[in-house]
């Protein structure tokens, strides 16, 4: 009788380490402000692992650049099953790495301002850029981007570095797409305007024009609905330029080297649900991918809706973003 009881506690002890093993982890390589307790990714975790017998585990990186890099440097051997924060302007580089796969997700769901049949990515949340301006300290902001660039030199505006953060490489775009090669000779007119160019978004926006330190910062045309909907304040509003702005569309993929490459395709077809999307418009502050209908809150009806979206092929920015970027910083140090 004591040795039935011993076998049993025996192999009671090694179930519980095997069972353990076969729940599998589904790894997402994306970064902050997604996975940060304030932003979508815990309400997306929780609401996932009800869908399947997994854990979702955020690896945290610092912006969809190091996501890119992380994946390069690892190559077949990364944990990682999903890659979630690259947009349209890394992409085609994401996807020249060959380490990327088919998401085989139905995309007709999609709701967006230009059309989608991307193979590889994903779309789970788009907006545009633009630029927030301080309602009582510039009641009227300039209206284009050539008045911004012909305001006086004591307009201070605040911008991001190409090269380290996605709305500062989407204004590179932008005045690319607008004034073509003459955008190098528009920068120089309106580098006198530029209060501080700072790495990220959020150095700029909360440590600098949250303070007061300059009027107008480059941000999103959707930044308004959380001062609307969550500070209660309509003080902060994006400007509506003639000329239209600049689209960017977040994206995720299947990492081919995944060994849940199944459950890697149910979290992307699971991003195109309302269970996902309904967490974009005010923990990520984006438009969501799909049409929520009456769950969008009522405040992105308040927003600026451009006249026309501006837009380059991911591939077209790979090619030309070395060169764009050289003749950024030529004009900036001239």
């Amino acid at each position: 009788m004591l040795t039935r009881a011993f076998t049993l506690l025996f192999l009671t002890l090694i179930a519980v380490p095997a069972f353990a093993q076969s729940t599998p982890t589904l790894t997402i390589y994306t970064h902050p402000s997604f996975a940060a307790d304030w932003g979508p990714g815990p309400a997306v975790k929780d609401a996932f692992e009800k869908t399947c017998d997994c854990q979702v585990r955020y690896v945290v990186l610092s912006s969809g650049g190091d996501i890119l890099q992380r994946l390069r440097l690892e190559g077949k051997s990364t944990q990682a099953d999903l890659v979630l924060g690259l947009d349209t302007g890394t992409m085609e580089n994401s996807r020249q790495t060959g380490l990327l796969g088919h998401h085989e997700t139905d995309l007709s769901a999609l709701d967006l301002p230009i059309n989608w049949q991307d193979p590889v990515f994903v779309p789970y949340d788009w907006g545009y850029f633009a630029f927030v301006y301080d309602t009582e300290q510039l009641p009227n902001p300039p209206e284009s981007l050539d008045a911004l660039i012909a305001a006086p030199d004591d307009l201070k505006i605040i911008i991001q570095d190409p090269r380290t953060s996605t709305p500062g490489l989407g204004l590179l775009l932008w005045m690319r797409h607008v004034y073509g090669d003459q955008a190098s000779a528009m920068w120089q007119q309106l580098k006198d305007k530029i209060l501080t160019t700072t790495k990220s978004w959020s150095d700029g926006y909360y440590s600098l024009f949250m303070s007061g330190e300059a009027p107008l910062i480059l941000s999103y045309s959707t930044s308004p609905a959380y001062h609307m909907a969550v500070d209660n304040t309509d003080r902060y509003q994006a400007v509506a330029f003639e000329e239209g702005h600049y689209l960017q569309v977040e994206v995720a993929a299947l990492v081919q080297s995944s060994d849940h490459k199944e459950l890697a395709r149910d979290f992307l077809e699971f991003m195109l649900t309302p269970d996902f999307q309904r967490h974009i418009p005010l923990k990520n502050v984006m438009y969501p991918a799909t049409d929520l209908g009456d769950e969008l809150p009522e405040v992105f009806s308040h927003l600026i809706q451009p006249s026309e979206a501006r837009y380059f092929d991911p591939k077209t920015v790979t090619d030309n973003r070395r060169q764009w970027l050289n003749e950024w910083l030529d004009a900036m140090t001239r």
